[in-house]
């Protein structure tokens, strides 16, 4: 069974697999007692781990990219030390809870809403900010796509000497371009309002971003941040992304 998971990541997973590979975590690292000592006519109350360590850390490897998916911030209050995987085991029972009843859950509680999938976002908005927003730090990963798109769009104009609003203004400007201003353009000029209106408003969007989520978010201090917002800022910041990606560059 594959499900769009409604959270953070929005992933589409394969609960059955996820399942059963929780499943497989959970008994190799199962603490199992036995009470003897070969030889020694001693009997000791103890317990081990059900698997080696090599196996438990293989499947510990796999179970925390399902809780990737699965569990947004999951990572945020781990503990420096984890020896019996513990803590790991409790997140993971609270990873499978959240498969087995995702179907449910969303058919009582939800409106069956399209599913935003967060790893279909542009690369330019969703890779550098990624493990930001893995361990919940929502805000970071947009300032993250705000600098990536930022350092794209200036390489693909060879424009350095400028940046955010004021690269964006010129980029999307329908004056001419000049030796040292290129210009970036959505469709050929057919002397339509439709081409004025385009770049008029992509120059728009791209000065708004950064003028009212870039240079504020720089400034003022975050806590984590509000994940339905930030995921919303790193989809405009996408959107932003995929007209700068496709555009053609103008020179004289």
């Amino acid at each position: 069974m594959d499900i769009l998971l409604h959270n953070s990541r929005m992933l589409k997973i394969d609960v059955d697999w996820a399942i059963k590979e929780i499943d497989l975590f959970l008994r190799m690292t199962d603490q199992v007692g036995y009470s003897d000592r070969p030889g020694s006519g001693v009997l000791v109350a103890a317990t081990h781990m059900r698997g080696s360590g090599t196996e438990a850390s293989q499947r510990a490897h796999v179970v925390e990219q399902i809780l990737d998916r699965v569990l947004s911030g999951w990572r945020k209050e781990r503990p420096e030390k984890d020896d019996k995987y513990s803590w790991l085991r409790d997140q993971a029972a609270r990873g499978k809870a959240a498969l087995q009843r995702e179907a449910e859950l969303v058919e009582k509680l939800g409106d069956n809403a399209p599913d935003m999938d967060a790893a279909n976002l542009h690369p330019w908005a969703w890779e550098s900010g990624r493990s930001y927003w893995n361990t919940g730090h929502y805000h970071q990963a947009v300032m993250q796509a705000a600098i990536r798109v930022n350092a794209e769009t200036q390489a693909k104009l060879n424009r350095m000497d400028v940046s955010e609003t004021d690269l964006f203004n010129q980029a999307f400007s329908l004056d001419a371009p000049n030796a040292s201003a290129p210009r970036l353009r959505l469709m050929e000029n057919d002397g339509s309002k439709t081409y004025e209106n385009l770049h008029r408003g992509a120059r728009a969007f791209a000065e708004g971003m950064y003028t009212a989520i870039r240079n504020p978010g720089m400034h003022v201090a975050h806590d984590g941040g509000e994940e339905q917002l930030a995921l919303e800022q790193l989809a405009a910041f996408s959107l932003l992304a995929r007209w700068i990606d496709r555009a053609e560059v103008v020179t004289v």
